[in-house]
């Protein structure tokens, strides 16, 4: 029981470092500023990032319930980081006003960034089961 335990709080905060680490990245990847559009209340910001973060959870969910070690469980969250980003890089090269898109509060541009995401984080999660 307690190593249990012990395995259930390293899944748990390497979970959490590695959704810190994509944040991050994420960040630092798209052209804009995501948390400063939306502290400005920004919803198309919100829900693009709602959608990266929520697909690469997925991922990352996956993989530590079907990884059969700690080293496969991180291996696989990597991955998905780079499915995520590879996802965002995609769908600005088809839309290629996104930046400025977002930056105006277009909120359909924000949800099929988000959708995007999220179909791109299921379709991962799913191939770890």
């Amino acid at each position: 029981m307690a190593n249990d335990i012990l395995n259930y709080f390293i899944h748990l905060v390497a979970g959490l470092l590695f959704v810190s680490l994509f944040a991050l990245v994420y960040t630092r990847v798209t052209p804009y500023d995501e948390l400063k559009l939306i502290r400005e209340g920004c919803t198309a910001a919100a829900l693009s990032f709602s959608g990266a973060l929520l697909g690469f959870v997925l991922t990352v969910a996956s993989s530590i319930t079907h990884s059969a070690d700690f080293i496969s469980f991180a291996i696989w969250a990597a991955l998905a980081m780079a499915v995520q980003l590879a996802a965002f890089i995609l769908i600005s090269r088809l839309i290629p006003e996104l930046e400025q898109s977002l930056c105006a509060n277009n909120k359909a541009v924000g949800m099929l960034l988000g959708g995007v995401s999220l179909t791109f984080g299921i379709i991962n999660a799913a191939c770890l089961s």
